[in-house]
């Protein structure tokens, strides 16, 4: 299989490195690699330079987005700059952060997941932080999905979605559009990746705060689910302050009519699994 792999970055110089010296350290390796320099102000492409002199299969791809550090769309628009500059000729195209480092086996051990069986159509393994001296699994997802972090497509699965969608939310409309096409979703306790930085980190608070809400009207949820997820979210987060907030956005984007990630099939598909999974949950 060829895996081809984006890697959008902006001022990423102190995590950069060890994230590409994880990959080119595979026991399987990628055939491509883009590196997208998002106006970075800091020595990111001088250190992804360095790396494309010794492996030629590291390219670097300059672009210019917005500065603010916006949930969704300027990480999916640097992905999208760099897909642009490459070819259809891959079997997996990945979308990892700047800010992982992946244990040798991972791209080999994902490609045996794809291999084994053909209705796969993402996987990945899981996001790990440090705490107190020990990595453990991020837990602010359902261990079943996939971490925006470390996203893997076959071919097929990723052109049947539509690719990726520059908005917030775009790491879970992906896995909803792919199941309404028929694929599953895989991940595996086999793979721990290190996650450098906190998930969200970046991230312009105020402006973002009340994002969340919308991306979840924007998914077509509806305002039940909105209301369970946003409560279970803000509860992961220890900031029950949150929930409210998420509350807010969801209202705002339905006064303001905003448009949906999905259709209006789509969005009763999704609503129609996502009470599917909680009531598994309830009853299990």
């Amino acid at each position: 299989m060829r895996i081809y792999i984006v890697i959008p970055a902006h001022n990423e110089a102190d995590f950069i490195g060890l994230t590409l010296q994880s990959l080119i350290n595979q026991t399987f390796l990628p055939s491509k690699i883009v590196v997208v320099n998002d106006q970075s102000t800091d020595e990111t492409p001088k250190i992804v330079q360095e790396f494309i002199e010794n492996h030629p299969f590291i390219q670097l791809k300059n672009t210019t987005s917005s500065e603010a550090h916006q949930p969704g769309s300027k990480v999916i628009n640097a992905f999208n700059a760099g897909l642009a500059d490459l070819d259809d000729h891959y079997d997996l195209i990945c979308k990892f952060d700047a800010d992982l480092i992946f244990p040798e086996n991972y791209l080999e051990t994902i490609i045996d997941i794809f291999r084994k069986d053909p209705k796969i159509g993402m996987a990945a393994g899981h996001c790990t932080i440090e705490k107190n001296g020990e990595w453990i699994i991020e837990n602010l997802t359902d261990k079943d999905h996939i971490r925006g972090a470390l996203k893997a497509y076959r071919k097929d699965c990723f052109k049947a979605i539509g690719g990726l969608k520059a908005a917030m939310g775009w790491d879970t409309v992906d896995e909803l559009l792919a199941q309404f096409h028929g694929w599953t979703i895989k991940t595996t306790e086999k793979l721990h990746v290190k996650h450098l930085k906190p998930t969200g980190a970046n991230y312009n608070t105020k402006a973002s705060r009340y994002k969340q809400g919308k991306a979840f009207y924007r998914l077509g949820y509806g305002f039940l689910i909105t209301t369970i997820a946003s409560a279970k979210l803000a509860t992961l987060k220890n900031d029950l302050s949150l929930f409210p907030a998420y509350l807010k956005g969801y209202f705002q984007a339905k006064k303001e009519n905003e448009n949906l990630l999905v259709s209006e099939e789509e969005a009763k598909f999704i609503r129609t699994l996502r009470w599917k999974k909680m009531k598994a949950k309830i009853f299990k």
